[in-house]
């Protein structure tokens, strides 16, 4: 562990990630990191950078896939009391990227400010919402975010606002690997209202995803002006099964598994979808499931 000499307190080597993910499958991480402070990750960012060490930044594991075989390199989670922090400054909400975007929609209700309500029932961290530009039917995270505070390979901390922070579907204009934390600007809302707009989004939710299942959300994005999961039921793929993963019944752009699943079932699933959707209808689904 020599790259990381004086670090062993935050490193472990040789890391179980399926303990880390919605899907609980993959393999090892060869090191899994979790600093607890800037200054820590910086450290460990300069490390990585001098030894040409590949880093992946692991939010909740929400919409993640970790090969069978495992990753090389490093594995960073944001973890610490320093990067779940939020704060609320007025309608000002600064969140840092560990923060749990869930719990982070009901403090909203509680301090009766609106704007997050319409990511009721999307899992993940801040930072893994906002480098997706996390959304649905009712809204995206991009929409009242108003700056980032990132850091860059070599350890540099700057910020990025907003008209230079690009927000698209699925995507954001960040190239930095790691984002630290996020401002949003909220409006004055009356909790009752946001509480029953979140019970309204979560019971649609709960008629339309599988959500008492093993999943890691909508694998596919959305192809311009079509739906993915439409697609994928039009083309008789609703219950297809490759041996641990299926094609959800009740959703057709989720993928859930079941015992004894490995990653391979998953991804050999995916590509079966994507050859057959490029058969019916000539057209290339893109994941939105972040495979390693």
């Amino acid at each position: 562990m020599s790259i990381f000499s004086g670090l062993e307190n935050i490193v472990k080597p040789d890391c179980d990630l399926s303990n880390f993910t919605w899907y609980g499958l993959g393999g090892k991480a060869q090191y899994f990191i979790t600093p607890e402070n800037v200054e820590q990750l910086a450290d460990v960012t300069q490390r990585c950078n001098e030894n040409n060490m590949p880093i992946r930044v692991l939010g909740l594991g929400s919409n993640l896939l970790v090969n069978d075989e495992g990753v090389d390199g490093a594995v960073v989670k944001l973890e610490g009391d320093l990067f779940t922090q939020t704060e609320f400054n007025g309608s000002q909400l600064t969140a840092w990227a560990g923060a749990n975007l869930g719990k982070l929609v009901l403090d909203c209700v509680r301090e009766g400010l609106g704007g997050l309500e319409s990511l009721a029932g999307i899992p993940g961290s801040i930072g893994g919402a906002v480098k997706m530009n996390a959304g649905g039917s009712f809204g995206d995270i991009g929409s009242i975010v108003t700056s980032v505070t990132l850091m860059d390979r070599l350890g540099n901390v700057y910020e990025k606002a907003k008209p230079e922070l690009v927000f698209d579907y699925r995507s954001v204009n960040i190239t930095a690997p790691f984002i630290l934390n996020a401002k949003f600007d909220l409006a004055e809302s009356d909790p009752d209202q946001l509480l029953r707009t979140i019970k309204e989004i979560w019971i649609y939710k709960k008629n339309s995803q599988p959500l008492n299942t093993k999943n890691a959300g909508c694998v596919f994005k959305n192809p311009r002006g079509l739906s993915a999961g439409a697609l994928i039921d039009r083309a008789g793929l609703k219950g297809l099964q490759v041996r641990g993963a299926q094609v959800s019944e009740k959703h057709a752009n989720f993928i859930i598994t079941q015992e004894g699943c490995k990653s391979a079932d998953v991804k050999e699933l995916i590509s079966t979808i994507q050859q057959k959707i490029r058969e019916t209808n000539n057209v290339e689904l893109e994941l939105e499931l972040e495979i390693w």
